[in-house]
């Protein structure tokens, strides 16, 4: 099991990534074939090790991604990156006897007097890579479900956060042995080696481009994927919403992490004649929850000055084709890559910000006249990862749960959707595909094994050539009730 302070196999400045993957998970997948179907003391015992992992270095690890980001306060870590990992941890803990359990199935009176069941076997080796916002939470969320359905994992943590990946990769030696779960670094070249490698199967989550191109390295294996990506996901103003109390939850989910979260409300519509005072309310909860941020340890930097001018060049397009952009705080810091948060109206349907996902603190506002306007508008556009609605009129909610497709909803507040485990997780079209969270992440990463077992004395025999005038008979009485 677990402790090992130094990982066996490469050493892994010598040699190319592609290598150092294929050595790893040639161990990993020799290792599995030792173990095919780990035990649930054993499947429990690896997730109390990744417990003890997080607990011991969650100070470290919190440091090191502040370190990444230029700033990120260790609350918002605390509460996006480790208290969900930990919950995940407890649910999967407490869940997994059950989810383990085969599962009887009925049969058609074509397979009496038989009986069939359904095992979840682990596949193997799990690949997970995972992109720099939520470093902790999104490499570990998928490795609870990947150790609770008994495989073996390798990790590639994002080249924007180096700081926070030699930790990790420090962490994950001390906790566990190298054919169990492994941390591969390195850059853009070693990501593709990485979606290259023959994974039994591979999780992903990042941008939509980036997804396209690790799904086309894994189909050359035909390693089955999951892809959590993105999009730009609305938040929808109903005539009946309490502005008050909508615009804040609003704010909160907009400009955690200063927007770079995959599930942020990307634009919001707005009944028309409701702007102005969303507006108003907007900057109130902004002011409210940011009183300044001139030394504002609670607002998180842009990752990096790359992304910091890209957002920058998102206003500026706006702003010159005709948009108006209103401040919510002052405060932008290019050398404290502090970006304050803005409203823009009036922004084109042809620009950046209204085409790429923003991934940062910038929220359209777009007005509507009408529910259908509003859903027309959604629809019109790919399928976002996920769709916030507020309001007190359960039939306009009803129209919009039923008129819409999207990754997972939260109804009058943002995000929270994602934070429970009893909820899959996962987007639709070009926001992703599979689903993970919960016993969600469990069959994903499963082979849900389907076993017919006959009995001694079987009907079959009947239709064993030569056919005669008994198989005729069968075969009419098949096709009508079969």
């Amino acid at each position: 099991m677990g402790g090992q302070a130094k990982a066996e196999g490469l050493d892994r400045q010598a040699v190319s990534p592609e290598a150092v993957i294929a050595s790893v998970l040639s161990r990993q997948k020799a290792a599995y074939l030792t173990d095919i179907n780990p035990d649930l003391a054993l499947r429990r015992d690896r997730l109390d090790l990744l417990e003890r992992l997080i607990l011991a270095w969650q100070e470290r690890l919190a440091a090191a991604i502040s370190e990444d980001f230029g700033n990120r306060s260790a609350v918002v870590t605390t509460l996006a990156d480790i208290v969900p990992t930990r919950a995940a941890i407890r649910h999967a803990r407490r869940h997994l006897k059950g989810w383990m359990r085969p599962r009887r199935v009925g049969l058609a009176w074509t397979g009496q007097p038989g009986s069939a069941l359904i095992l979840r076997q682990p596949l193997g080796v799990v690949g997970i890579i995972a992109p720099w916002n939520y470093p902790l939470n999104l490499m570990l969320s998928p490795l609870v479900g990947a150790l609770a359905a008994g495989n073996r994992a390798m990790l590639k943590p994002s080249e924007l956060t180096p700081a926070f990946s030699e930790a990790l990769d420090a962490a994950v030696r001390e906790f566990f042995t190298e054919d169990e779960v492994a941390v591969v670094t390195g850059g853009p070249d070693v990501a593709a080696a990485f979606s290259a490698a023959p994974f039994d199967h591979l999780v992903f989550t990042g941008s939509t481009a980036v997804g396209r191109r690790v799904a086309a390295a894994a189909a050359q294996n035909l390693t089955p994927v999951t892809l959590e990506l993105g999009g730009k996901s609305p938040a929808i103003i109903d005539a009946s919403a309490d502005l008050n109390r909508a615009v804040p939850r609003l704010i909160w989910g907009k400009l955690l992490n200063s927007g770079q979260t995959c599930v942020a409300p990307d634009y919001v519509l707005v009944p028309r004649d409701r702007v102005e005072a969303f507006v108003a309310a907007a900057k109130a909860a902004a002011q409210q929850q940011y009183p300044s941020l001139a030394g504002n340890g609670d607002y998180t930097s842009i990752i990096s000055s790359r992304h910091f001018e890209r957002l920058r060049g998102l206003i500026d397009e706006a702003r010159a084709e005709g948009a108006a952009v209103i401040e919510l705080l002052p405060g932008t810091d290019a050398g404290r890559r502090i970006l304050a948060p803005v409203l823009v109206t009036g922004a084109k349907e042809g620009t950046a910000l209204m085409r790429e996902e923003i991934f940062g603190p910038i929220l359209p506002v777009i007005p509507y006249d009408t529910l259908d306007e509003a859903l027309a508008y959604v629809n019109s556009r790919d399928r976002p990862l996920a769709l916030y609605w507020f309001g007190t009129d359960k039939a306009a909610e009803r129209r919009v749960l039923n008129g819409t497709i999207s990754g997972g909803v939260t109804i009058n507040d943002t995000i929270l959707h994602l934070a429970q485990d009893s909820l899959p997780f996962g987007g639709v079209g070009a926001s992703g595909s599979g689903q993970y969270h919960g016993e969600a992440g469990f069959v994903a990463l499963s082979k849900e094994k389907p076993v017919l077992r006959q009995p001694r004395l079987s009907a079959v025999a009947l239709l064993y050539p030569p056919y005669g005038r008994v198989a005729s008979m069968l075969l009419k009485v098949l096709a009508r009730f079969g």
